[in-house]
């Protein structure tokens, strides 16, 4: 853990890098390490990003089956 460090409400951006994509989600509310700056989620932030990554990862499949069948 973060031992005595103190967290604070932040927002920051969430990069995931995919196979066929890459995507930037800026602005997400997370708590933020004061000594080192990690982010941290809360659950309900970590699923909505789960369902979007779900989301993108079925529209990009979607589009490769495009360019295969072109």
């Amino acid at each position: 853990m973060h031992g005595q460090a103190q967290l604070a409400r932040q927002r920051v951006s969430f990069a995931a890098n995919r196979k066929g994509y890459h995507l930037i989600i800026d602005d997400l509310p997370a708590w933020v390490c004061e000594q080192c700056g990690e982010p941290m989620f809360d659950e309900e932030t970590v699923n909505r990003v789960q369902e979007m990554l779900r989301e993108v990862d079925a529209r990009v499949e979607k589009l490769a089956a495009l360019a295969i069948a072109a």
